[in-house]
C-alpha cells in the first residue's frame, strides 16, 4: 500500500513512512493511493472475529508492504488487552433501531484510546526496526492528549509534547494529561483555542529545518494511521447488526472530522453504510457546510462539549480531495484560499456530492442538557455531552430514513469525564472508575505559554533532549 498527499507535492510513501511523517511536506494529508475493498462474503467471514482480530484484519491492508500481518495481529491483541469491557466496544440499545456504540472503555475513558493504543505500539515497532527517535507533537481539544500520552508514556524512542487550550478542557481531561509524571512527556497549556494549538502544530511541521532536526511526528488525526485504526469499530458495529446483508447508518459527534472520515473510509472499503450524520455542537462549521454549503470561519465559543470546540476541521481536506476526484491542484487552490480568506468556496456540484453521503445536525448547550436528561429518564442511560449530541442527531437521522435501518450513535466519552454537565442534566454525579479515583489528588505538571511559535519550538526541543538523554 502506497500513500499520496492531497496536495500532490510530497513523495509517495509506504505505511511506515506515513506513520513517522504525520503531515505531508507540502502541507497536505496522506491518503491511500487506492481503497482496499472487501466482498460481501469476506465481510460475513469477519462477523465471528473478536474485536482485536477484526481490527488486525482491517488494518492489515493499510500496512501491507511495511509491516507483516503477524505483527499487526500481535499489536492489536496487545493494544486492547487493558480495556475494561470484554466486548471492547459494546453496543447498547436505546430504542427501536437506535443504538449507542460505547467507545470509552479504554484507559483514558474516550474513543481516542481505540486508535491510540494501536498507534503507540505501531510507533514502537517501526522505530525499533529503524533505530530512530521521534518527537511527537499533538494539539488536543481534550481527549487526544491524554490518550496519546497514555499510549506513548515511558517509550524510549518517543518524546511527546501535548498542547491544550488553557481553560478550555474539562478538569478531568486536563488532569488526565498533566498528572502523568514521565520523562518523555511534556504538557503545555496554550493561551488560546484548540485552533490556536492546531495552527502552532502545523507551523512546526511547516518549518522543514525544525522538522528534520527534531524528527517531528504526529498522533493527531492528521496522521493516517489514526484513521486506519478507527475504521474497525464501524465494521464491528455494522457486522453485529446484520451487515453486509443489512445497511446501517451512523451518527458521529465530531469536530476535527477524523472520526466520521474513518466511517467514510469503511464505506469506501465496501461496508454498507447508508447514512453518515455529522453531529455538531454550537461551533457548527461542519453543520453549516453540509446544510448550506457555508464553510466560513466564525470563531469558537466554549461549550459543554469542549472536544468539539473546533473551528477548522483538518480532516475535511481528505474528503474534499475525494469529492474533487482526487485532483491535488484543485484541492490545494481551495485550501489555500480558505486559509487566506476564512471562506471555503466549494463548487455546488461538489457540495451536492458531499450531501449524497453525509447529513448534519447540531445541538446547542441547552439542547445537549435536555438530551442527557431525556436519555436518563427514558432509557436509564447516562451520556456525556459529546455522546448526547451524537445520540440526539441519531434520533433525527432515524426519523428521516425510509425504510428504517439500525442507526448507531457513537458514545465517545465516559460521563465521568464531564461530571458537571451530567449533574446539571440529571442530578447524578458519575464516578470515575477505580484506576482514576484519586485523579484530583495527583500533582499536576505543566507550563502555560502564550501562542508564540519560538517559545513552543524551544519547549518541544527541550522535551526531545530530555527524552533522548
Amino acid at each position: 500500500m502506497r500513500y499520496i498527499s492531497t496536495r500532490g507535492g510530497a513523495p509517495a510513501r509506504d505505511f511506515a513512512g506515513v506513520l513517522l511523517a504525520g503531515l505531508a511536506e507540502d502541507g497536505g494529508l496522506f491518503v491511500p493511493e487506492a481503497w482496499p475493498r472487501f466482498s460481501a462474503e469476506q465481510w460475513r467471514a469477519m462477523r465471528a472475529l473478536p474485536y482485536p482480530a477484526l481490527a488486525a484484519r482491517l488494518i492489515a491492508p493499510f500496512t501491507a508492504g511495511a509491516i507483516a500481518e503477524a505483527d499487526i495481529d500481535a499489536i492489536c491483541a496487545d493494544a486492547y488487552r487493558g480495556f475494561s469491557h470484554p466486548a471492547i466496544a459494546p453496543l447498547v440499545q436505546l430504542g427501536p433501531n437506535l443504538w449507542s456504540l460505547e467507545l470509552f472503555h479504554g484507559p483514558t475513558l474516550a474513543f481516542k484510546d481505540m486508535a491510540m493504543q494501536v498507534l503507540g505500539r505501531l510507533f514502537d515497532h517501526v522505530l525499533a526496526r529503524t533505530h530512530q527517535h521521534v518527537t511527537i507533537v499533538a494539539a488536543t481539544s481534550g481527549d487526544t492528549g491524554s490518550a496519546a500520552i497514555e499510549a506513548c508514556r515511558d517509550r524510549a524512542a518517543i518524546a511527546i509534547t501535548v498542547l491544550h487550550p488553557a481553560g478550555r478542557v474539562s478538569p478531568v481531561q486536563r488532569r488526565q494529561m498533566t498528572t502523568i509524571d514521565a520523562a518523555n512527556v511534556t504538557n503545555i497549556a496554550v493561551e488560546g483555542s484548540f485552533d490556536t494549538c492546531q495552527d502552532l502544530v502545523k507551523s512546526l511541521f511547516a518549518d522543514q529545518s525544525f522538522r528534520a532536526r527534531t524528527q517531528l511526528s504526529a498522533v493527531n488525526s492528521i496522521n493516517w494511521a489514526r484513521i486506519a485504526a478507527q475504521i474497525p469499530y464501524y465494521a464491528h458495529a455494522a457486522l453485529a447488526l446484520g451487515a453486509p446483508d443489512r445497511a446501517v447508518a451512523f451518527s458521529v459527534p465530531t469536530g476535527n472530522f477524523g472520526n466520521v472520515l474513518a466511517a467514510h473510509a469503511a464505506r469506501c472499503m465496501g461496508l454498507p453504510i447508508a447514512g453518515l450524520m455529522v453531529a455538531a455542537n454550537r461551533n457548527d462549521i461542519l453543520h453549516r457546510f453540509f446544510a448550506h454549503n457555508d464553510m466560513r470561519v466564525a470563531g469558537v465559543t466554549p461549550s459543554l462539549s469542549p472536544s468539539m470546540d473546533i473551528e477548522v476541521s483538518s480532516n475535511f481536506e481528505r474528503l474534499l480531495f475525494e469529492l474533487l476526484d482526487r485532483d491535488p491542484d484543485r484541492t490545494t487552490a481551495i485550501m489555500r484560499e480558505f486559509r487566506r480568506t476564512g471562506i471555503m468556496r466549494v463548487p455546488d456540484a461538489t457540495w451536492r456530492r458531499a450531501r449524497e453521503g453525509f447529513s448534519a445536525w447540531r445541538l446547542d448547550d441547552e439542547q445537549t442538557l435536555a438530551e442527557i436528561a431525556h436519555l436518563h429518564k427514558t432509557a436509564h442511560y447516562l451520556a456525556d455531552p459529546h455522546s448526547a449530541i451524537g445520540i440526539g442527531a441519531a434520533r433525527h437521522l432515524r426519523a428521516a430514513l425510509d425504510p428504517p435501518i439500525p442507526v448507531i450513535a457513537l458514545a465517545t466519552a465516559h460521563p465521568a469525564k464531564f461530571p458537571d454537565a451530567v449533574r446539571r442534566a440529571t442530578g447524578i454525579t458519575p464516578a470515575l472508575p477505580p484506576h482514576l479515583a484519586d485523579l484530583f489528588d495527583r500533582t499536576e505538571i505543566y507550563q502555560t505559554l502564550k501562542p508564540d511559535l519560538d517559545a513552543i519550538m524551544a519547549a518541544v526541543e527541550a522535551s526531545g533532549r530530555r527524552s533522548a538523554a
